[in-house]
């Protein structure tokens, strides 16, 4: 029997955002965009704001508890914490593309040059979270101010001249991960792509009202993993989401 994963083949995750205080004066996260994969925030607690750049210039859109939304491909995204306490779960198309280099952050243009100077601008020193590793803090820090300095340019670009400013950062970040695309088609064709085949089986399989598929029901419980992580918007608890996890 195949392994069973996560509904949609997407990704879950608890993310705290940082409440680290930046250049303007409002704590948040590291602005980044996804190339492949569309993201969803589900408010657990706390307030404060997404800021976007994406088709419709710059937006900020409240966060309080309850508040869902979305964002495709291509938004750039900047999580700020107003109350210091903004706890967020997030919801992940395409598992296993994010965690595969999907996010390109939104670095000043030199660090966007090449993979090996973004490698270097992105570098993180392993470190927990939860443990407060001083040297893993500091790095997550500096990762998130250089990227903000990109950011900043970026939106007073788009409040000058039109979503069009946007076009040289998408056009690094395509050239950025092209070379991870084949190691991606095998990730939809084993996630995505095979759930929306099972799904079309059973369609057919009810439409001539056989129902033999329905005897293999089962109950999976995802593993939470031991500690949390520094991530691009926060402080990130995640889980295995597989039976294989």
């Amino acid at each position: 029997m195949a392994a069973t994963t996560f509904p949609g083949a997407t990704a879950v995750s608890e993310v705290s955002i940082y409440d680290w205080p930046a250049s303007d004066g409002a704590a948040g996260g590291t602005p980044h965009l996804h190339t492949a994969s569309a993201e969803a925030y589900v408010v657990q607690q706390g307030r404060g704001r997404l800021e976007t750049l994406d088709s419709r210039g710059f937006t900020s859109t409240a966060l309080e508890p309850g508040a869902v939304l979305w964002f495709t491909p291509g938004t750039i995204h900047r999580a700020v914490n107003d109350s210091g306490d903004l706890r967020v779960l997030v919801v992940m198309q395409n598992a296993g593309l994010p965690e595969n280099g999907d996010a390109v952050m939104t670095f000043p243009p030199a660090h966007l040059a090449d993979a090996a100077a973004y490698g270097r601008a992105a570098a993180l020193e392993p470190g927990d979270a939860d443990g407060g590793d001083p040297g893993a803090e500091a790095a997550a820090r500096r990762r998130r101010d250089l990227a903000l300095e990109g950011y900043f340019a970026l939106k007073a670009a788009v409040l000058e001249s039109g979503p069009g400013a946007l076009a040289g950062f998408h056009a690094a970040a395509a050239r950025l991960v092209s070379s991870r695309t084949r190691d991606w088609q095998a990730l939809l064709a084993e996630g995505a792509e095979r759930q929306a085949a099972a799904t079309r089986q059973q369609l057919q399989s009810l439409e001539i009202a056989e129902s033999f598929y329905l005897q293999e029901a089962r109950t999976t419980m995802g593993k939470r993993k031991t500690s949390r992580i520094y991530g691009m918007c926060g402080r990130i608890q995640a889980w295995g989401l597989s039976e294989n996890s």
